[in-house]
């Protein structure tokens, strides 16, 4: 979805040609503000040469408002160039939405939940279940701007074998001898241990205090030894049978690969019974699309979580599960390794104290969920132009500096004659915007926000290098245009759940 700008542009083009008109911005400036391959695609269509469509697309947008020059370049190209006055209509498209640029981008509303973190209450989180939180938070951000209701939820596995071996590794401690095998070692168990209260109710509250610290708001908290998994077995009797004394869900009638047991034959309920009840938690509360935010050995959930789904009678579909890839430390050059058992792990909490909660939202978001991740911790928490996100932030200080000097001065988005190279680029990168944000959340992909607010950044400072703002012949505009360009960097932080400060 694009700036309101563009958009007028795009329809003004469109009428008779059979594909939309989508305008980009061409890689090389002497090809203009916008370009559009529209004629290569409508040629097959229309069954005729791309170079004699685009000489009927030029001549209809020399007669656009706004469009100052067209010009046809081989072998079907049409390149746009933008009067002063449509760059003043595209700030003061920025300037009229405040806050809301770029919001509301959702087609169809939906009542969304985010499941994230969702840990073993079996130590203090990590900079793995980190990642979850960072990207999830994002996640749910972006689909709350777009329009959609959304509950984020934090899913606490506290029973079973895990949080029964954690229990034994703090009594060990507290009797002073060693955990049991596979149990639980680290600094942390031993903190613990001797301590009346149970372990994993201490995690758990500890757990709550980091993710607040993190930034990450939490609607739901889910425990597992809560939830009802007798009313679980029975919504799904239509879709049970039994065989060699077990219970089983029929989950290839939904796609799985193979039928999955709900009970032993020993009368245990499994894995996938607690997942049972935690749907049924779900959808019972109105819930109509399900989005689980699972670490990179979780692939074979996926087809389970949807066949419960559709057992239940809705949509498999409605069951959206991302899947994050590691997160590794290096630091001096070197890698740090983490393991909770072990003991030799890098809690969350220490990776804040050491960067601050900022770096370690913008590192752990700025990649793509589907690679590996590798942060450097020395550069993380430097304070220089080579931290990118102390470069975003000094842009937003910086503007906020010059908004403060400027007072009450009038700022007007309407230009006084023609705009300089930087000025134009400034804007078009704000005209950027509600695309890429509407991208972001269709694809799940926050990555794109540093992406965006670095390239703002980028623009800012080289007008800024470039142009006086205060007591200049076009400080009016000039101060409009840092005014939507603060307001924009201060979204695409947000989004991330990184402040931007009015000072540095």
């Amino acid at each position: 979805m694009p700036a309101e700008a563009i958009a007028r542009i795009e329809r003004s083009l469109e009428d008779g040609l059979g594909v939309p008109v989508i305008l980009e911005r061409p890689g090389q400036a002497e090809h203009g503000d916008y370009a559009t391959n529209a004629a290569l695609r409508a040629a097959p269509t229309l069954r005729r040469a791309p170079l004699e469509i685009a000489e009927e697309l030029r001549a209809a947008a020399l007669e656009v408002e706004g469009v100052a020059d067209a010009q046809v370049a081989p072998p079907g190209f049409l390149n746009l160039w933008m009067t002063a006055g449509w760059y003043g209509e595209a700030l003061g498209e920025i300037q009229a939405a405040g806050e809301d640029y770029g919001a509301g981008t959702a087609s169809t509303t939906e009542r969304v939940q985010v499941e994230l973190v969702s840990p073993n209450p079996t130590g203090p989180l990590t900079v793995a279940s980190a990642r979850n939180g960072a990207y999830g938070d994002s996640v749910a951000r972006l689909l709350r701007f777009a329009g959609h209701a959304v509950a984020r939820e934090c899913y606490f596995n506290d029973a079973g074998a895990q949080a029964d071996l954690f229990r034994a590794s703090v009594e060990a401690r507290g009797r002073g001898e060693e955990p049991p095998e596979g149990g639980y070692a680290g600094e942390y168990v031993t903190r613990l241990a001797g301590a009346a209260r149970d372990p994993v109710e201490r995690i758990i509250d500890e757990i709550k205090e980091t993710l607040a610290r993190f930034r990450v708001q939490v609607d739901d908290w889910v425990r597992e030894t809560a939830l009802d998994v007798e009313a679980a077995l029975k919504a799904l009797e239509g879709h049970t049978f039994q065989q060699d004394g077990a219970v089983w869900l029929r989950t290839t009638a939904f796609g799985d690969d193979k039928d999955r047991v709900l009970v032993r034959a020993d009368g245990r309920p499994t894995y996938l019974a607690g997942d049972a009840a935690h749907t049924l938690w779900k959808y019972e509360r109105g819930f109509e699309r399900l989005i689980y935010v699972l670490g990179a050995d979780h692939h074979g959930y996926i087809s389970r979580l949807k066949a419960l789904a559709g057992a239940f009678g809705h949509d498999p579909e409605s069951v959206e599960v991302l899947i994050y890839q590691l997160v590794h430390l290096t630091e001096g050059g070197e890698a740090r390794q983490m393991s909770k058992r072990r003991g030799d792990v890098v809690f969350l909490d220490e990776l804040i104290d050491e960067i601050g909660v900022d770096a370690a939202r913008w590192y752990l978001v700025r990649s793509s969920h589907e690679q590996p991740m590798e942060i450097d911790v020395d550069l993380a928490r430097e304070k220089t132009d080579k931290n990118p996100v102390y470069y975003v932030q000094y842009a937003h200080a910086r503007i906020a500096g010059i908004l403060r000097k400027a007072a009450s001065a009038n700022r007007s988005p309407e230009p006084r004659g023609e705009l300089a190279a930087e000025e134009r680029d400034l804007v078009k990168r704000l005209a950027e915007f509600p695309e890429t944000v509407a991208e972001a959340t269709e694809r799940r992909g926050p990555h794109a926000l540093p992406v965006y607010a670095i390239r703002l950044a980028d623009d800012f400072h080289r007008f800024y290098h470039h142009h006086r703002v205060l007591e200049s012949e076009a400080e009016a505009f000039r101060l409009a245009l840092s005014e939507a360009t603060k307001s924009v960097i201060a979204r695409s932080l947000d989004l991330i759940g990184v402040e931007a400060p009015e000072s540095m």
